[in-house]
């Protein structure tokens, strides 16, 4: 043999023995990586090819699968009363990632949980059967939030304060999740979807804070209570009617301007919603007694999985005097959403204490078996004294029985709220945000909510968390006590 055919033959086997290596890498070390892709259509056939585990409300599948005519994917993921639990759900779709608890949970739903397989199941390699995920959401506060919000743009969460379940997640205007679970008719739902100027898709309950006006002074109330900087909730407060912000000319006022706001109360402020009180109050007490308060109702949290990741509502930091004031209001950069306000209420009502928000009870395997209990989980967090909490309690009561909270009011049940109206757009151009937060006890059930209305057909000089707000958030409490 020659030296030219020598070279050659090993040239020849050095190339197959590097394939040979490329192949042993991509199958053992690349394989698992290859196989999770989410663009590798083989892993969309598996989870379609049997019908998937389910998502229950009170005992009742509120998803379901159906049988399909294509070759490929046998399955679509079907839903019961789709828009009134999208913000609960998300959707399962065989041409999009899939959202909310369904994309937390994909795996158990679909059979591949490592926790669900049995010894046969290993000893086949066959998928296992799917299990389900048990919600903590009552169906009639859902519905009563669903319903009274109606064809405003809005959000409603509602939080039992005893024991930390939501109750309720409601974000309108709503979607219907069956639009986008079939691959040859979702992409032209979701294009509409997603042209939407209400944006449907997003959960306004989670995922949108917004600045929360007035609703924010029952966290400044509590810091001042909290630091001493006064006894009780009926201590007439340093407060000048107007106030001019520190370091500016500028007066704030009071939207009444013949409420009696001048040196009132905590009670009497938050009856009439005085601005310059909380201000001031926010002031005095110094952004970071403030911020410090507000991080222990749970803002500034970038981590709230209630199993869903919130967005982080915030209150600032590194402000002038003159912007503290404005978080005294809950204006300036403090946003919050409708889940932490229904937190800061919740916390309130449970005598300072906060038991940690979650929206699924537990998830089980086929047969029903429990595989993880997150009710036992649900962790309590001493946020505020029992006193404070107690003063805060009576407060809130005087704001709907004697103050701007009177549409809240309850026959036969104990209520304490707070209206908020927050600033929209540059110099409060577009129309205003509408909040109210609250709680009510009766008969031995417990419930704390929480109400945003963005947008609804009312005049600008109507938009009130009294006019707006507080009627969603009565539905839902009624519906929660007297169920």
């Amino acid at each position: 043999m020659n030296k030219t055919i020598r070279r050659a033959s090993v040239f020849s086997l050095l190339l197959v023995f590097a394939l040979l290596l490329r192949a042993t890498w991509v199958q053992f070390y690349e394989g698992q990586a290859l196989a999770d892709d989410k663009d590798n259509r083989r892993n969309v056939i598996e989870t379609y090819s049997s019908p998937l585990g389910n998502i229950i409300v009170a005992g009742k599948a509120v998803t379901g699968s159906a049988r399909t005519k294509d070759s490929d994917l046998a399955y679509k993921r079907t839903y019961t009363n789709g828009k009134l639990y999208a913000a609960v759900t998300g959707y399962a779709s065989q041409a999009y990632s899939p959202t909310q608890l369904e994309g937390i949970y994909a795996d158990l739903l679909n059979g591949t949980d490592t926790r669900l397989k049995t010894v046969m199941d290993t000893l086949t390699n066959q998928r296992a059967q799917p299990g389900d995920v048990i919600t903590t959401i009552d169906p009639a506060v859902q519905k009563a939030a669903y319903d009274a919000l109606g064809d405003k743009k809005g959000a409603a969460v509602a939080i039992d304060p005893t024991t930390g379940k939501i109750l309720a997640v409601v974000s309108t205007p709503s979607y219907d999740p069956s639009s986008l679970t079939d691959a040859n008719t979702a992409a032209g739902a979701w294009k509409q979807l997603n042209a939407d100027p209400d944006k449907p898709l997003t959960n306004r309950a989670l995922r949108q804070p917004l600045p929360p006006g007035s609703t924010f002074k029952l966290v400044v109330a509590a810091a001042a209570l909290e630091n001493g900087l006064y006894s009780s909730v009926d201590e007439k407060t340093d407060s000048p009617d107007p106030y001019t912000l520190p370091g500016t000319v500028t007066p704030l006022g009071n939207e009444n301007s013949s409420a009696p706001c001048k040196n009132a109360s905590i009670r009497v402020a938050l009856e009439y919603s005085c601005n310059t009180v909380f201000a001031k109050m926010a002031v005095n007490l110094g952004q970071d007694k403030v911020r410090a308060m507000a991080e222990k109702f749970g803002f500034n949290d970038a981590e709230q999985d209630v199993p869903v990741r919130a967005y982080e509502s915030v209150y600032p930091s590194d402000m002038n005097q003159s912007s503290t004031a404005l978080t005294g209001i809950g204006q300036y950069d403090v946003t919050a959403t409708p889940l932490q306000m229904a937190m800061v209420s919740a916390a309130i009502a449970n005598g300072g204490e906060l038991v940690t928000p979650h929206m699924v009870s537990s998830i089980t395997d086929n047969g029903g078996d429990v595989l993880k209990n997150y009710d036992d989980e649900a962790r309590t967090t001493r946020i505020v004294s029992a006193r404070t909490a107690e003063q805060l309690q009576s407060a809130m009561q005087s704001v709907v029985t004697d103050g701007t909270a009177t549409n809240a009011r309850i026959d036969g049940v104990t209520v304490g709220g707070k209206t908020g109206t927050a600033q929209h757009g540059e110099n409060n151009s577009q129309t205003p945000y509408a909040w109210f937060t609250s709680w009510a006890k009766a008969g031995g059930k417990e419930v704390a909510v929480a109400v945003v209305v963005e947008q609804s057909n009312a005049a600008r000089s109507e938009v009130s968390g009294n006019g707006l707000a507080a009627p969603v958030a009565k539905a839902m409490m009624e519906a929660a006590v007297r169920n």
